[in-house]
């Protein structure tokens, strides 16, 4: 279960609610340093015994707390109840009264501080003021009833609970802290959720550096959650740097960016009813470092899921996490040109084309860079470039010469007729 530190109770007793200052975690620690956790409580036999039913008959019971000291202890009611199963319960899941019995005039409500279910008692005399207590005096005690049951909305796939008398000022000794388990009907088999991580792969894809993990969830056990699941994910590393992370989840069956608000990603929601019956739920996720990133090499990464449910009660009480290696972009540096050689090189004298056969449609020149081909069946070859003219100069100069040669003929020939 996830645990967090909480200063505040939200206590809902119509639409009261109180501020107290001290978590969980701290009633349930050793005793105070002044040594006042000295009182003892004790449970009586519930009437009428037996299994409680979702929405069935109640049971009552006496919640006495006994002072053996020699002077007045101030006694803040907490009954701490503790189901087996995986689902938390809303506030209404159990139904919880008290009564004075041998105590001043008593009000009641109910708070959920870190998610838990919590009952609470005071002085009417305080009015919705749950942080006022009861001075239990030198050598006395004070008795109230208790009245407990289950809400029409226990969750399904929760089963036997514990309930333990506590005060959240720490005035009870922890050894004399008595407590009753409460049976449900039917029995169930209870299970848990659990949330995984598995990585698929990490390394370049494109021109990207990315890690592909799926997260999987999967429920247990007998009965389903009656409410729908939210998740959010968190991506830290080591370090002060700036990550940039860029975050992607398969969802109707495509890649979609997914935007962190305060540090947190919301995941899409597993609908109400998620059971074993389910089987494991799968939610393929990838991940790479922006641009903007000031990581410079692989570093190792922890992505985190904290599980909720969807509305009410919204305490995480599930979470996972897994650590992978991820590497920033590193941009390729452009390859430097050759430096051109200052020694001429021998150039042929000739270029050579071999014509491409009756059924190609590509023709291959050697030597010229700048060839064109054409798509038809003849084979026939247009080109381009510099040697586009190599055929006109050749012509010219056969016409310079035929034109030398005839001319020469006809000064020969008008020597002749002179010398006649």
């Amino acid at each position: 279960m996830s645990v967090r530190t909480a200063a505040a109770i939200a206590v809902v007793a119509g639409v009261v609610t109180t501020l107290l200052p001290l978590s969980a975690t701290a009633a349930s620690a050793a005793p105070a340093a002044d040594d006042h956790a000295v009182l003892r409580t004790e449970m009586g036999t519930p009437v009428p015994s037996g299994p409680l039913t979702r929405g069935g008959a109640t049971e009552t019971f006496d919640l006495t707390v006994k002072n053996p000291t020699g002077k007045p202890v101030t006694y803040n009611p907490w009954m701490l109840l503790h189901p087996t199963g995986p689902s938390p319960l809303e506030h209404d899941a159990v139904v919880f009264k008290v009564d004075a019995v041998d105590a001043p005039a008593t009000k009641f409500s109910i708070g959920q501080q870190d998610g838990e279910w919590q009952g609470l008692f005071y002085p009417a005399a305080s009015g919705a003021d749950a942080s006022h207590g009861f001075d239990i005096p030198a050598n006395g005690k004070m008795t109230w009833k208790v009245t407990l049951g289950l809400g029409a909305n226990y969750p399904t796939n929760d089963g036997d609970f514990k309930f333990t008398a506590d005060s959240y000022n720490n005035s009870v000794d922890p050894s004399a802290k008595d407590s009753r388990v409460f049976k449900v009907d039917p029995k169930i088999k209870t299970g848990a959720l659990k949330t995984s991580f598995k990585q698929i792969s990490s390394g370049k894809d494109g021109q990207e550096q990315r890690a592909y993990l799926d997260l999987n969830y999967q429920a247990t056990g007998d009965g389903s959650f009656d409410s729908a699941l939210a998740s959010t994910l968190s991506l830290t590393h080591p370090g002060k740097e700036e990550a940039d992370f860029r975050l992607q989840a398969m969802i109707d069956g495509r890649w979609q960016d997914l935007t962190a608000k305060d540090g947190q990603y919301t995941l899409p929601e597993i609908p109400k009813g998620f059971s074993a019956s389910s089987g494991v739920r799968t939610l393929p996720l990838r991940v790479s470092l922006g641009k903007g990133t000031e990581l410079k090499k692989k570093t190792t990464i922890t992505m985190s899921v904290e599980v909720s449910l969807a509305k009410g009660n919204t305490w995480p009480f599930n979470s996972g996490s897994v650590k992978f290696p991820l590497t920033p972009i590193v941009e390729t540096q452009p390859t430097p040109s050759p430096t051109p050689s200052t020694t001429p090189s021998k150039t042929s004298s000739a270029t050579t084309v071999k014509p491409a056969s009756a059924t190609s449609s590509a023709a291959v020149a050697s030597g010229n860079t700048n060839v064109t081909t054409t798509g038809s069946a003849t084979g026939s070859l247009a080109s381009t470039g510099s040697s586009s003219g190599t055929g006109l100069y050749a012509g010219l100069a056969a016409a310079l010469v035929s034109l030398g040669a005839a001319v020469a003929w006809l000064g020969a020939r008008r020597r002749r007729g002179l010398s006649a």
